[in-house]
């Protein structure tokens, strides 16, 4: 699975695992070491998260049935207890290495593709 930003033309994330049970999107990130490149977690659905137990920090997208960014958090630091937008706005969430949003220049509003679809 893959994940592009169709707008700025770059590959988020090529490592791609999906939280879709209640026990895999509780769990999320907690307890990893680290985060390798090309990694991301797609939760689905979600609109909100939390980094307690986690160990190092994330970039969050926040993302609606389009594939468009609603909403995103930048190197959020581990056990912070949330961050979120709209549940009316947000459908999934997607949990990348910190400083991934920087280096890609995805912003709000910046339209995704994920392969195979969700």
């Amino acid at each position: 699975m893959q994940i592009y930003n169709i707008t700025r033309n770059v590959l988020l994330a090529d490592k791609v695992e999906v939280a879709r049970s209640f026990f895999a999107r509780g769990k999320g990130l907690m307890g990893r070491k680290a985060l390798p490149d090309g990694f991301a977690l797609v939760i689905l659905p979600e609109w909100s998260i939390h980094t307690f137990f986690m160990r190092v920090p994330i970039d969050v997208l926040f993302v609606d049935t389009a594939h468009t960014v609603v909403g995103l958090r930048e190197a959020m630091p581990p056990n912070r207890p949330f961050a979120g937008v709209s549940p009316l706005k947000g459908h999934y969430v997607i949990e990348l290495p910190a400083g991934l949003l920087a280096v890609t220049g995805t912003v709000v509003g910046d339209q995704l593709q994920v392969t195979p679809g969700l």
